[in-house]
């Protein structure tokens, strides 16, 4: 009996980890979270604003379901001092994504899944500068994004293949902008853009894997791009991100990643980012 759980064990580690290098940060994989699990996420983002030259950061508290194998849901808020002096909520965003294609080999998979996300937030379109504060450069952003700037909704297609301890991700999907609870859209802000990533995970750590206590290695680098597409506010950039994950007890993990612009025209509030996320997953809530 004991053979035999120890057996079971072994396999249920195998095959929660054989996933850990699709956990990307910046990006999600066509892969879901395990059914009847619950996941708690918190994200801190760190960034120099161009208007002010200031820090700034913006928290989001995530919420994640798996409501079975093929369908998972999060559920983010955002707070933020970015459009405004002192950090405050700004709304919230809720996505949904089902996977409806798997072809298993061993140590292989692919995987294709759909995605729809939708934010309502209520934010100014240019920030509330404090009086006499200086500006360092006028306001020319063109970038908008559903993570606390603009309401909105984007959807797309993902598609990722595990390949034993390397695991690559695409993205292709479109975005909506749409006007914020208390502030429209500027006439010049494009409504309409592409977004796109291509993502790369490797296990590093465990080398061999003897129990699910095993502290889990995975290091990513990921591209990610944005086009907008209306005659007016036109722009497109290419970020790269790379990251450093640590996953403990195949439960909770720790994200660190630094994201800048490797090309682009968009005129941008912030060109740099800086992520850390902590994440504990509870598995088998029904049981519960």
């Amino acid at each position: 009996m004991k053979s035999i759980i120890t057996m079971m064990v072994i396999f249920l580690t195998m095959a929660t980890s054989a996933i850990a290098q699709e956990l990307y940060v910046n990006t999600e994989p066509a892969s879901n979270m395990p059914a009847n699990s619950l996941g708690i996420r918190l994200t801190n983002k760190f960034f120099n604003m161009q208007h002010s030259g200031d820090n700034g950061m913006r928290f989001e508290p995530e919420i994640m379901w798996g409501v079975n194998k093929r369908l998972m849901l999060h559920l983010t808020g955002y707070a933020s001092d970015m459009m405004q002096p002192s950090v405050r909520a700004e709304g919230g965003s809720v996505y949904a994504k089902y996977r409806f294609l798997s072809l298993d080999q061993q140590h292989a998979h692919f995987r294709m899944a759909a995605y729809v996300k939708g934010s309502v937030i209520d934010n100014p379109y240019y920030p509330v500068m404090p009086e006499g504060a200086p500006v360092k450069r006028p306001y020319n952003n063109k970038e908008l994004d559903l993570e606390g700037v603009t309401s909105g909704v984007n959807g797309g297609i993902v598609a990722t293949q595990l390949l034993h301890k390397l695991a690559l991700s695409a993205t292709l999907g479109y975005i909506r902008y749409m006007n914020n609870v208390s502030n429209n859209i500027p006439d010049d802000f494009s409504r309409n853009a592409v977004n796109y990533s291509l993502s790369a995970g490797y296990l590093l750590l465990p080398v061999k894997y003897r129990s699910f206590q095993q502290t889990n290695l995975n290091l990513y680098v990921e591209l990610l791009g944005k086009t907008n597409t209306d005659a007016i506010g036109k722009g497109t950039y290419l970020d790269i991100a790379p990251a450093v994950q640590l996953i403990f007890n195949s439960t909770t993990r720790l994200d660190l990643s630094y994201r800048t612009q490797l090309t682009g025209d968009m005129d941008r509030n912030t060109f740099n980012t800086f992520i850390i996320r902590v994440e504990h997953n509870i598995f088998n809530i029904k049981k519960r």
